[in-house]
C-alpha cells in the first residue's frame, strides 16, 4: 500500500465515526444512552421505531466503535464505549447549535417557549447552602444510573402526585437528559401552575457529570 492509499484509508476510518452519527435516529439513541445502559426494546420504545429497525441502529454504531453491550438473560444491553462518546455527540450537537441556522428553528419549534433557567454554578451554591429542592425528572432507571448529587427521583408522570409533598418555603430546581430535553420545562410548568417557585437547570445531568461535578448512583 502506497503512502498515499495508506492515509486515505486512515482519514476514511477517521469518518466512519462521523458516518456512524449521519443518521438522526443514530444520534438520538447515543443522546439516550448518555444517560446511561438500555436493553433493545427499551431503546426502541424510547425512540419510537420497532426493534428490528434499533437493533440495526446499535448494531452499527457497536460496528463503528461507540458502543459496547453485554447479554442479561434473553436481552441485548447496550452502553457508550466510553465518555468520550458522550463528548463527541456534545460536541456535534453545540457546533450544529451554532453554525446551522436550521437548528435553531427546528429547536425552537420543538422546545417551544422555554421557562426559567438557573445556571450550574448557582445551583452549586445553593445546594451547599441548603436551601434548593433539586428534582430529577428523568424516568427512575436513569436516575438510578447516576444523578446529581442530593437529587430526588421525581420522573414527570408521577410529579403531579409527590408534588404536594415539596417544601413550599424552598425553590424547586428540576433538571433531565440536556439542554433539549423538555422534562424539566414541563415540570416546572407544573410545579408553578401550582403556586411552587420553580426552575429548570440550564444542563442535563451528562454536562453536569462531564464538568466533574458531584454526583451519585443508586444501586
Amino acid at each position: 500500500m502506497s503512502d498515499r492509499e495508506a492515509k486515505s484509508a486512515l482519514y476514511d476510518a477517521f469518518a466512519s465515526v462521523a458516518a456512524a452519527l449521519g443518521s438522526g435516529r443514530r444520534a438520538e439513541i447515543v443522546d439516550l444512552l448518555a444517560q446511561g445502559e438500555r436493553s433493545v426494546e427499551e431503546v426502541a420504545a424510547e425512540v419510537g421505531q420497532s426493534v428490528a429497525a434499533t437493533s440495526h441502529h446499535l448494531r452499527l454504531l457497536a460496528r463503528s466503535g461507540l458502543l459496547r453491550s453485554r447479554r442479561q438473560g434473553t436481552r441485548v444491553i447496550y452502553r457508550l464505549a466510553s465518555d468520550r462518546v458522550a463528548e463527541l455527540w456534545a460536541a456535534v450537537r453545540d457546533v450544529a447549535a451554532r453554525h446551522v441556522a436550521e437548528v435553531t428553528v427546528l429547536a425552537d419549534g420543538y422546545l417551544g417557549d422555554r421557562v426559567e433557567q438557573l445556571s450550574t454554578q448557582e445551583l452549586e451554591q445553593r445546594l451547599a447552602r441548603g436551601d434548593v429542592v433539586l428534582l430529577d425528572v428523568r424516568p427512575p432507571a436513569e436516575y438510578r444510573a447516576g444523578h446529581i448529587a442530593g437529587a430526588v427521583s421525581a420522573p414527570l408522570d408521577e410529579l403531579p402526585r409527590l408534588a404536594p409533598k415539596l417544601a413550599k418555603r424552598r425553590e424547586v430546581v428540576a433538571y433531565c437528559r440536556g439542554p433539549y430535553c423538555v422534562y424539566a420545562d414541563d415540570a416546572v410548568r407544573l410545579l408553578r401552575a401550582r403556586g411552587m417557585k420553580a426552575r429548570r437547570l440550564d444542563v442535563g445531568y451528562p454536562e453536569w457529570q462531564r464538568a466533574g461535578r458531584a454526583v451519585e448512583t443508586t444501586g
